[in-house]
């Protein structure tokens, strides 16, 4: 998929599965759950040492479904970036702007979205291709961060990040985000084994932002 119509896929759904996981059959259950569940965008993140080897795995799963996205996640440097695309990885989100991964995701045609805090970090990721920044954490920046930024910037097209819930979901949507990245229910319910659990929740938030 080029990188126009993963963006457009993106902002299409609206919603990303954050998954993290302390071992590969932790994460790679939690993806296939909110698959299942319909949140069929995942981003892995590589705070497990085996996210790699997951997004492989899900790229070869779901090679037959242009629904499906899995990207990588909590990348930091150019290196992991280049080992995450290589293992099929759609899309890169790092927690911070970095110029040598940005200018990587660029040459493999692949969308990289960076955490910014500031309208100077934006401006800058925007600079170097990034079509989507990420706002990171969302909790301490607040909801209205968002109307701040498109004030100078109205171009500016966002993912938050941190502190996104069930409850305040709609509120960033309608704040003015592209889309939103959630995790933390995500992943308490994966780290006790309850992917039956993982699929109810992603239901439920799939079923929240489309109602």
């Amino acid at each position: 998929m080029r990188k126009s119509e993963v963006i457009q896929e993106l902002r299409r759904q609206k919603v990303v599965a954050v998954i993290r996981g302390d071992d590969y059959e932790t994460g790679l259950k939690a993806c296939h759950a909110c698959i299942e569940g319909g949140l069929t965008i995942v981003e892995m993140a590589f705070s497990n040492n085996n996210a790699g080897d997951i997004i492989k795995t899900l790229a070869q799963d779901y090679k037959d479904r242009n629904d499906v996205l899995v990207g990588a996640g909590t990348v930091l440097d150019a290196m992991t970036a280049r080992l995450a695309i290589m293992a099929g990885a759609a899309f890169v989100v790092s927690p911070s702007f970095d110029k040598d991964t940005a200018l990587l995701c660029n040459q493999y045609n692949v969308p990289y979205m960076p955490g910014c805090m500031t309208i100077k970090e934006i401006l800058t990721a925007m600079t170097y291709g990034a079509e989507i920044v990420k706002i990171f954490p969302g909790n301490v920046l607040g909801v209205k961060f968002i109307g701040d930024v498109k004030a100078p910037l109205p171009q500016a097209s966002m993912m938050v990040t941190g502190g996104v819930n069930y409850d305040n979901i709609n509120d960033w949507l309608k704040a003015g985000v592209d889309a939103v990245g959630i995790g933390g229910e995500l992943n308490k319910l994966a780290a006790t084994g309850d992917f039956e659990g993982v699929t109810k929740q992603a239901k439920a938030y799939v079923d929240k932002v489309r109602g």
